[in-house]
């Protein structure tokens, strides 16, 4: 996983068919995704509950691209290394879930991954400020975390912040929520360069109907690129 800052589509599984994630991960990735984002929620830090480390390993041997794992649950240090066994190349998890995210941040770099952080929308940008050393990629909600295609949240100005508090540090800024043609010029043209999109790319697709998922990726990485 070598850094650039050049426009990454990464579709949510959690968007996809439940009876048919291998061959949805194929799909996706054969159709031009980037990466392929994993939602892990846990029921209780969001109001929903979604994949363990077992059906994360089991997505593992279908990903050739990038396995981009998006913690949503609390506490984080006690699973880092089952998702490390797992598979995960990205480990994000919410500065809002516990309290010692630079600890949690050297502990997803120590068991070999990426480290990921992750800002809610009620959240200030500041708050990651002083672990941008220790961080590969920071990703801001534009939704509330826990559900997928809930109506996107404007954080531009949060955005245009992030990237200034970056600088020149080979940092990656996701954008999760809410994703589409007409939502991801405006983060792309604010500095963001990992766009997560869930029913967005997946809708009215199939595994038997894969251009479909093509035509949403295409469309969503046009329109970003054309932003910059």
């Amino acid at each position: 996983m070598t850094f650039d800052r050049s426009i990454k589509i990464a579709p949510s599984i959690l968007s996809a068919d439940f009876a048919d994630f291998g061959r949805e991960i194929q799909a996706i990735e054969a159709q031009g995704a980037d990466w392929v984002h994993v939602d892990v929620m846990d029921g209780h830090f969001v109001p929903n509950l979604t994949f363990g480390p077992p059906a994360v390993a089991a997505f593992r041997k279908h990903v050739k691209t990038v396995m981009d794992v998006h913690l949503m649950i609390s506490p984080v240090d006690s699973y880092i290394d089952a998702y490390a066994q797992a598979g995960a190349d990205v480990l994000t998890a919410h500065v809002e879930a516990g309290p010692h995210i630079h600890r949690t941040m050297q502990a997803i770099r120590a068991a070999g991954m990426k480290s990921g952080v992750a800002v809610n929308p009620g959240t200030p940008i500041e708050a990651i400020e002083h672990i941008l050393d220790i961080t590969d990629l920071v990703c801001i909600m534009t939704v509330n975390p826990g559900f997928g295609g809930q109506k996107y949240i404007d954080m531009t100005a949060k955005v245009r912040k992030l990237r200034a508090m970056i600088g020149d540090r080979p940092v990656h800024i996701e954008i999760d929520g809410g994703m589409d043609p007409k939502t991801a010029p405006l983060m792309a043209a604010a500095g963001a360069d990992v766009f997560v999109a869930g029913s967005a790319v997946f809708k009215g697709g199939s595994v038997s109907t894969p251009e479909v998922y093509g035509a949403n990726i295409a469309a969503i990485r046009a329109a970003a690129q054309a932003a910059l």
